[in-house]
């Protein structure tokens, strides 16, 4: 490979990076005399750390051009840069936030950050695919490491069995998109999306029954990734039954990568059928919204109840999703897949705050997930109180926080799409949703706690949980920086 092939390549640097840092992780955790001393932890952080410079000196080198590589299976462009970094961001998060969790109870080994690292790659793969082939593999990657850490506590009869459930509805949804995509492939002879929307393009004037057929398959696989109704099922018992720590980089970097695969596959791959497949989003939005707000409700379990938030929160980012084509033209694609982008990067660090608060409160022996162990929080450490006032303040879309932007910029773009009935219904529900929430404010502020004396926790992990819920509020206040970035990776599609 000469020089010239090598500098060509250079967008794909973070994805070689990590694989050497994975790679060089198993090594030395096989050579370890202890791996509980923690050696695989810092070698991740440092992957990642070296992951995002690599990242950074890509965008600034390619001046937020767009590049295909490796003959059209790979595409770098300021998208797939910025939801990068904010995978490595909530990995990078996830790690700090575990690691007590994972010591005290035994599991903080080199398995757990290798299948970390290697579930990051493939949400990488996934971010910058080009070809249904990348789409696939990307995919796998990522979901066969997951499936493992599900099931990485083995002595535990609910981790199994969330994983079994997992991987078995994983295994259908991964078939019915492979269905869905060979149907496509059918139709138009091409594996790259590229390819694919040129052909749809010519395809769409004449019969396009074939088409939509596998549109139908593809769109139920990615709405399996994305956790919205009625391919939820999988999702309150497996965030309930993994370890806390899983649960938590399921809910954030998987969302994003999966957001990724729905604007590779959809927007870009299948333009021409966007008023077939917004259709079907309008579906599943407003089911999703509905389900999970009113069934959250009766939860007294904290992941479960995150989990059916999870699935609202999916059903507001369709909102965006599907607001792009109004009347047979895209006069509202960038604001609506900006909405929508804001709105994913947003829950991202949501998620990730809310399930490290959970890992926070946990300790040796104890496990915070019942809405009981909220009780009085404000009493034994005012400060996390306010910070966990701020998240769930974020979730529930009220000011000053950064969710209430994202609400209102998706609802915007449905509004200007024309979905005002769907927008209507959306914050009825969202109202509906805020219940919820405020019942856990309640409850730290206005409740007896259970335990007396402050909560323990390392120095770093409460930096971070004190950033994260700032983050909310800055972004809250002052959205444009990051709409504006937001913005401009959708302008380079």
């Amino acid at each position: 490979m000469n020089l010239v092939t090598l500098i060509d390549h250079l967008p794909a640097l973070p994805e070689v990076l990590l694989l050497v840092g994975a790679s060089v992780l198993m090594i030395a955790d096989v050579n370890a005399k202890d791996p509980r001393r923690g050696v695989g932890y810092w070698i991740a952080q440092v992957t990642l750390l070296l992951a995002l410079a690599a990242t950074l000196f890509v965008v600034f080198g390619s001046a937020g051009r767009k590049f295909y590589l490796f003959g059209g299976l790979f595409v770098s462009d300021l998208m797939s840069q910025l939801l990068k970094l904010v995978c490595y961001m909530a990995v990078s998060a996830a790690l700090v936030y575990s690691r007590q969790y994972l010591f005290d109870r035994g599991l903080l080994r080199g398995e757990f950050m290798t299948l970390l690292l290697f579930s990051l790659l493939g949400m990488m793969i996934l971010i910058s695919a080009g070809s249904f082939l990348t789409v696939y593999l990307g995919l796998e990657l990522m979901s066969l490491c997951l499936y493992a850490m599900v099931a990485l506590n083995r002595d535990s009869p609910v981790c199994t069995e969330a994983a079994m459930k997992y991987f078995v509805l994983g295994a259908l949804s991964s078939g019915l998109l492979l269905y869905g995509m060979s149907m496509i492939y059918g139709a138009t002879g091409t594996l790259t999306i590229t390819e694919v929307a040129r052909s749809v393009n010519s395809l769409a004037v004449t019969d396009h029954s074939f088409l939509v057929f596998g549109l139908v398959f593809v769109v139920a696989g990615v709405a399996f990734k994305i956790g919205v109704v009625p391919f939820h099922m999988w999702l309150p018992d497996v965030y309930h039954g993994a370890p806390t720590p899983v649960t938590l980089v399921i809910g954030s970097g998987p969302k994003v990568a999966a957001f990724a695969m729905a604007i590779r596959l959809l927007v870009n791959g299948l333009p021409d059928l966007a008023p077939d497949w917004q259709q079907m989003l309008a579906l599943l939005a407003l089911l999703s919204m509905a389900i999970g707000n009113i069934t959250a409700i009766a939860q007294s379990n904290l992941k479960r109840m995150l989990a059916y938030s999870a699935i609202a929160h999916m059903g507001f980012m369709l909102l965006g999703l599907l607001s792009g084509l109004v009347d047979g033209n895209w006069l509202n694609r960038n604001d609506a897949y900006t909405a929508a982008l804001f709105y994913m990067i947003v829950y991202a660090i949501m998620s990730v705050g809310a399930f490290g608060m959970l890992l926070f409160l946990s300790r040796a022996g104890f496990e915070c997930e019942n809405l009981d162990d909220m009780r009085g929080l404000n009493r034994r450490s005012p400060w996390y109180a306010f910070m966990m006032m701020i998240l769930m303040f974020s979730l529930a879309g009220l000011p000053p926080t950064a969710g209430f932007y994202a609400k209102f910029a998706v609802l915007s773009a449905a509004v200007n799409a024309g979905y005002i009935w769907l927008a209507v219904a959306a914050v009825v529900l969202s109202l509906i949703g805020a219940f919820y929430y405020l019942r856990i404010v309640k409850l730290m502020y206005f409740d007896e706690p259970k335990e007396a004396g402050p909560v323990p926790g390392h120095p770093e992990m409460r930096a971070l949980l004190s950033a994260n819920g700032l983050v909310l509020l800055l972004f809250g206040i002052l959205p444009q920086p990051l709409m504006s970035l937001c913005f401009a990776a959708i302008s380079t599609l």
